[in-house]
């Protein structure tokens, strides 16, 4: 008997079979969740015809501890995000944050709050809202949320002096960190700013993107290797655009 019922996002899929999928699916009570959906690619199933990368929906699994891929039984389609797959910017940034959900979780631990948020997101993003802003809460909160949250706290640091130290884990003084990373006052009132769970479409959009750099070189610290599609898709975009407005 299934052993498992949980509403899901898929973040990664690949063509097991002419008939069946594997799937990483990110279920919103039971965290990660890796599978085989035999005979999900057939028109007429227990599939809905296939589980589509950033569809969400209700997952039936039998789950056995032993096992990398657990058994799927059923798919049933709650939701689709269109736009991700019509629009270029949505594309890349949905697919960025199911990266960084793959790189950071666990199989089997629940982040409840994580999962709303990228639901949150995704539906943003659906609605033609400006990605940026929502990338940079949900990727503030799966730092906090995977124990690895960045110190936003700069009352006692110059303006001048502000600078980032991935392995201190926050803000800190250039003058006594002469390897962290120089900061903009903007870049770190935007961090503090999402910190606080304000709403991050207030700040400046250059200071948007800046704070999304820097929290991908964290990132990358942390999981000691490349985000690459955060490195071949959103990096190189929030570039050019700092390149144009300094120019």
């Amino acid at each position: 008997m299934p052993n498992l019922v949980d509403q899901a996002i898929c973040i990664r899929q690949w063509d097991w079979s002419e008939t069946s999928q594997t799937v990483s699916l990110f279920c919103r009570t039971h965290g990660m969740l890796r599978g085989l959906a035999k005979g999900a690619r057939r028109e007429r199933g227990s599939f809905s015809g296939g589980i589509g990368l950033l569809a969400r929906g209700e997952v039936v699994a039998v789950v056995k501890p032993d096992r990398e891929l657990q058994t799927l039984t059923q798919w049933t389609l709650l939701q689709m995000f269109r736009r991700p797959h019509d629009d270029l910017e949505a594309n890349l940034y949905a697919l960025s944050m199911a990266e960084l959900v793959q790189r950071f979780l666990p199989v089997g631990a629940p982040h409840e709050a994580l999962y709303d948020a990228l639901l949150r997101a995704l539906e943003h993003v659906e609605a033609g809202e400006q990605p940026a802003p929502e990338f940079l809460r949900f990727f503030f909160l799966l730092l906090r949320e995977t124990g690895h949250e960045p110190r936003t706290e700069a009352e006692d640091i110059p303006p001048s002096c502000l600078a980032f130290d991935p392995v201190d884990g926050g803000l800190v003084d250039y003058r006594a960190h002469a390897r962290a990373w120089r900061m903009r006052p903007e870049t770190a009132m935007t961090l503090a700013h999402v910190a606080r769970g304000e709403p991050p479409e207030l700040c400046d959009p250059d200071a948007i993107d800046r704070a999304i750099r820097l929290l991908i070189a964290y990132a990358r610290t942390i999981v000691q290797d490349d985000l690459t599609t955060i490195s071949l898709a959103v990096e190189p975009r929030l570039r050019k655009r700092a390149n144009r407005e300094e120019t």
